[in-house]
């Protein structure tokens, strides 16, 4: 009985630990993947966990900070201030999705064109690679409502132009045009993707069942398209809720058009940076990462039914 007890004991002491032999094959692919989970960590993770903390804090402007628990999202929910940048925001990404119908009919008719294609697609690109500065200076003087070339245009046509930037009620309007212009780029050329992967064999077999043009896009075309027209929503939405560039560099600072057509990042940056209340900027932060996690989870949810991957 002893020799079998020492017998097993030996062969334990011999034998190597499955654990080890589980971990050294692994150890390379760690290694490979540290830098990406060291980058993760510190430009993702801490500053997200760092901005939760704050949004239950009061701040003071030279530093330090107090837990105040939940005050700044009650005061949040009622602040006026905060639901008019959610009415901006959602007025905002309403009118740059109707961009995507504006991208499917540009992306189609460049797809239908046999020479010249990439000419048309670097063009309508253009304005991605543009400085959003630069794009909403240039829009800023176009939507002039003294000397503007817009409304010269409508003048000859004999109609008086408003105060596109310096209205109020008008001046979310037309930055979200700007904001249709910005997007197209990126969408014909998703969208101009996904036409060129429609099998040609199933427009051919529609159009000698006796299907037109029109027929087959709406038939044939615009099903298989789907994926990358629920992308690009995706896409839309989620740049869109984030939009600050094009109000902070087209309205004039402390008009009342700013103050009527600020957007919710808009919001945190006057709040946070302006204002130095970093603890309730962190909490419009958080709860602006909710919208966007709440819009998309919801986008998910309609493309099961709406979008066709055949």
């Amino acid at each position: 009985m002893t020799d079998t007890i020492t017998g097993r004991s030996a062969m334990r002491r011999s034998a190597p630990r499955p654990n080890r032999r589980r971990i050294r094959p692994t150890l390379p692919g760690f290694a490979f993947v540290a830098p990406a989970l060291v980058g993760l960590l510190a430009l993702y993770i801490i500053p997200l966990l760092t901005t939760v903390y704050l949004s239950f804090t009061e701040t003071r402007p030279f530093g330090g900070e107090t837990f105040i628990g939940i005050e700044n999202y009650a005061a949040l929910v009622g602040d006026p201030r905060f639901w008019s940048a959610v009415r901006n925001s959602a007025i905002y990404t309403a009118i740059v999705l109707l961009g995507i119908p504006i991208s499917i009919a540009i992306a189609t008719l460049i797809h239908a064109v046999r020479r010249g294609k990439n000419v048309y697609r670097v063009l309508f690109f253009l304005p991605i690679v543009t400085l959003p500065v630069a794009v909403g200076m240039v829009w800023r003087y176009i939507f002039n409502g003294e000397f503007g070339v817009l409304n010269q245009a409508l003048g000859l046509l004999g109609v008086q132009g408003p105060s596109w930037v310096a209205d109020p009620t008008v001046a979310i309007f037309a930055v979200s045009i700007v904001g249709i212009w910005m997007s197209l780029g990126t969408s014909i050329i998703i969208l101009g993707a996904g036409l060129q992967g429609v099998p040609p064999e199933l427009l051919e077999a529609s159009a000698l069942d006796g299907a037109g043009p029109f027929r087959q896009f709406f038939a044939v075309t615009l099903p298989l398209l789907s994926p990358s027209i629920f992308f690009v929503s995706v896409l839309s939405v989620i740049s869109s809720l984030q939009m600050f560039d094009l109000i902070y560099v087209m309205l004039t600072r402390g008009s009342e058009a700013e103050t009527a057509s600020q957007t919710i990042v808009y919001f945190f940056f006057q709040q946070t940076f302006v204002r130095f209340d970093r603890g309730y900027g962190a909490a419009i932060a958080i709860v602006l990462l909710l919208i966007i996690m709440i819009v998309t989870a919801l986008q998910f949810r309609i493309q099961r039914r709406a979008v066709f991957y055949g």
